[in-house]
């Protein structure tokens, strides 16, 4: 990640890579937005989004903001959203399958327990005792309670495990993996990913890592769900710019629940989500 984000400093000064808000002006070819549009957006590892005002390629990850979101949800949307619908869609999941959600409390974790129900799964959610209730009303089926109890060593098997903490690489979960089943590797170190194709072409269960770069018919499609009341961002806290310091402390201690956003103005119209 280094690489891409820079060796020993951010390369891109100005963090943040989701927001929301309302479109101030257009170039003179753009004809899908307008001023006044409420609109939200991604830009990845692109960056830039902690500031007042963005700019953004009218072909980009730039979407209409559902009308029944607030500028905060709509902020929220971008990462967890993208990254889950990719990963699912990746895997190809069918309606019926077992899926378990390593991590279903974090950002991608409640996107995808929400993505895999509407898909038809049945929906495991592993998180802590603290959250349990929060993923059983996002739609999970089940609730594994982490400190009480290892999914790995439980006996049971599914279609498709997600793993949006980076603890349940293949050699803990294959004994749970269903042959023809797929690991989907949300966040993976360097060895996990490069091993991914080894490890499918040897083990008869397909290990899918990698990025998601987030696009804006993602972004379309989840405002669709969210319009007609399938999906919903979850958000844990919200903080003015002022207190961004403190935004990302509460982020680095790995507790949050779903997504946390900061305001960029007083009266709600440029929003970023972390």
């Amino acid at each position: 990640m280094r690489l891409v984000f820079g060796i020993s400093k951010p390369r891109q000064p100005i963090l943040g890579t989701e927001l929301a808000g309302v479109v101030e002006s257009v170039g003179r070819d753009v004809r899908a937005f307008t001023p006044g549009d409420r609109v939200f957006a991604f830009s990845d590892a692109g960056m830039g989004c902690y500031a007042a005002y963005k700019c953004m390629p009218d072909d980009g990850a730039v979407a209409h903001m559902p009308s029944n979101l607030s500028f905060e949800e709509a902020a929220a949307i971008s990462f967890g959203g993208t990254t889950a619908l990719h990963f699912l869609r990746k895997a190809r999941l069918q309606g019926g399958e077992k899926v378990l959600i390593n991590g279903a409390s974090g950002g991608v974790g409640t996107a995808a327990v929400q993505l895999a129900r509407h898909f038809g799964a049945v929906v495991t959610g592993v998180c802590s005792s603290a959250n349990v209730e929060l993923v059983r009303s996002l739609g999970a089926d089940r609730i594994i309670d982490y400190t009480k109890e290892d999914f790995s060593q439980n006996g049971e098997t599914y279609d498709v495990i997600v793993d949006t903490v980076g603890n349940a690489p293949f050699s803990r979960c294959k004994a749970s993996l269903k042959q023809g089943g797929r690991l989907l590797l949300v966040l993976a170190g360097l060895p996990e990913m490069l091993l991914a194709p080894w490890t499918s072409m040897m083990s008869g269960r397909q290990v899918i890592a990698g990025t998601a770069a987030g696009t804006a018919e993602e972004l379309r499609f989840l405002a669709d769900l969210a319009e007609n009341g399938h999906f919903r961002p979850v958000i844990d806290r919200r903080y003015p710019v002022e207190q961004i310091v403190e935004a990302h402390r509460y982020v680095d201690t790995g507790r949050k629940k779903g997504n946390v956003v900061v305001r960029f103005a007083a009266d709600g119209q440029a929003l970023a989500g972390a």
